[in-house]
């Protein structure tokens, strides 16, 4: 018998640039625990899906990994487009919110100055 330890679900983690953000894709995985008391580690694009202790077969781990990750929500599978739907709202509060030339207000760096 199989037991499972721990359950990773599939995501990206961003992290802020100075001119940006990075996505760094993470897929799901598994760590699970032969009956043989071997432990492993399995994810979608494990090649290995047998135990190497006792030689019992895991693939149906794999494919359910697999599985999962085909049916994830858009959400999840490009959170960029969701980051930028939230920045272009957050501008437009900004500007009704605040005066021109507030320091609370959203200043494009990249707008030329129209000073000459």
């Amino acid at each position: 018998m199989v037991q499972i330890l721990e359950r990773v679900k599939a995501h990206y983690e961003s992290r802020e640039m100075p001119f940006g953000k990075v996505y760094e894709w993470h897929p799901a995985s598994v760590a699970l625990e032969c009956a043989c008391g071997e432990k492993v580690t399995l994810s979608a694009t494990s090649i290995t899906t047998t135990c190497s202790g006792c030689g019992a077969d895991l693939g149906t781990f794999v494919h359910e990994i697999r599985e999962r990750e085909s049916r994830l929500p858009d959400k999840l599978t490009h959170p960029w487009f969701y980051d930028a739907e939230e920045c272009a709202q957050q501008h437009t509060h900004d500007e009704a919110a605040y005066l021109e030339g507030s320091p609370w207000r959203y200043n494009d760096i990249t707008a030329a100055p129209n000073e000459e």
